[in-house]
């Protein structure tokens, strides 16, 4: 199925007989065909533990359910969308950045804890995602919203990467985040991002990061 960008603030995607999509509900923009759109909270294929999980965290973002025959265009807000395709690996991503994904994906949620321990936490307070965050994992493509358009950045281990927590976006891959003091230029003339902070990502796998500091 797939993601075809439009532009750099809408996708389209075709939509067969027996295959599903998921989007943000409010986000379709127009679609041709025989499509229908029905609400639904749980999404991908987690299953009742995901589903739960996702309540407890906060991240059931209100998502609609996508199918038929026909293609469907996607956008939210005027912002910028960032296509990701998964093969097989996860990518970790706030709830309210997801715009449209494909259903062959299995949808989780994880503790923001495990990766990074308490720091992880930390950084969920300082970022104010919270504490969970949403997985998406399997084969499939995923649209992302972003302020100002994203880009990617690859991590390796003796090439970590440390980013401005409000300007990140999502992660796949194997890594570690760490959030540290970061007292430098920016802060002292007023421009940090409100606490002095930075995440610093390390391992395998690539992070996306925002041309802005804003939240959606």
């Amino acid at each position: 199925m797939g993601f075809h960008r439009i532009n750099s603030k809408m996708v389209e995607a075709r939509v067969r007989p027996g295959e599903r999509l998921f989007s943000q509900r409010g986000a379709m923009l127009a679609y041709r065909g025989a499509v229908s759109f029905t609400p639904n909270v749980q999404g991908g294929s987690g299953g009742i533990g995901s589903m739960i999980g996702r309540r407890i965290a906060g991240e059931a973002a209100p998502l609609m359910s996508v199918e038929g025959s026909g293609s469907v265009m996607f956008g939210h807000g005027g912002h910028e969308v960032h296509v990701v395709d998964l093969a097989g690996d996860t990518l970790y991503v706030e709830a309210d950045r997801l715009l449209a994904f494909e259903g062959t994906l299995r949808q989780g949620t994880m503790f923001m804890g495990s990766q990074g321990g308490v720091m992880g936490m930390v950084r969920g307070q300082v970022t104010g995602q919270g504490l969970f965050t949403t997985t998406l994992a399997g084969h499939g493509s995923v649209a992302v919203m972003a302020h100002g358009g994203v880009f990617e950045l690859p991590v390796s281990p003796d090439r970590p990467v440390h980013v401005d927590p409000q300007a990140y976006v999502a992660h796949r891959g194997e890594l570690r985040n760490r959030l540290s003091a970061a007292l430098g230029w920016r802060d002292m003339v007023g421009r940090g991002s409100g606490e002095a902070f930075q995440l610093e990502l390390s391992g395998h796998g690539t992070v996306y990061v925002q041309a802005s500091e804003e939240k959606l």
